[in-house]
């Protein structure tokens, strides 16, 4: 079944349309967080950013930025927030790559977050390090 990006990128479910490319849409999100809250999203229908393509995925980050910046232009907003999900743990509720961009006013209207850091564990971190930098070939 494909996904409602599928669907919106294929015409089939209206949309606010803020760009189009031969690999990216954007639109405005139908239940927006603040004024302008956007989503990007790559035509190639993959649940996670790991498995895009390379090419969709360098075309996707050229348009969240792009399109971040029009809609600071546009909307006067004072700053904004990316969010992006890859899972449902990790909150993805559509599992189609997308980039949410939420522009922050000084009403306080956009994204709340609650972040949590702890301390780092270096002898981990450096294990951790290691582990990574051999699945990337280094």
């Amino acid at each position: 079944m494909p996904s409602i990006f599928t669907r919106i990128i294929g015409g089939e479910i209206p949309c606010h349309r803020l760009f189009e490319n031969e690999l990216v849409i954007a639109f405005l999100d139908v239940n927006p967080l603040s004024p302008g809250h956007a989503l990007v999203v790559p035509k190639e229908e993959m649940a996670e950013l790991h498995m895009l393509s390379p090419e969709s995925a360098a075309a996707l980050g050229a348009a969240v930025a792009h399109v971040a910046g029009a809609i600071m232009k546009a909307t006067g907003a004072a700053a904004y927030n990316i969010l992006q999900n890859n899972g449902a743990l990790a909150h993805q509720e559509v599992m189609h790559v997308h980039f949410h961009i939420i522009p922050k006013y000084q009403d306080g209207r956009g994204l709340a977050l609650t972040w949590k850091p702890c301390a780092i564990d270096h002898t981990a971190a450096a294990e951790l390090a290691t582990r990574v930098q051999r699945q990337l070939g280094a």
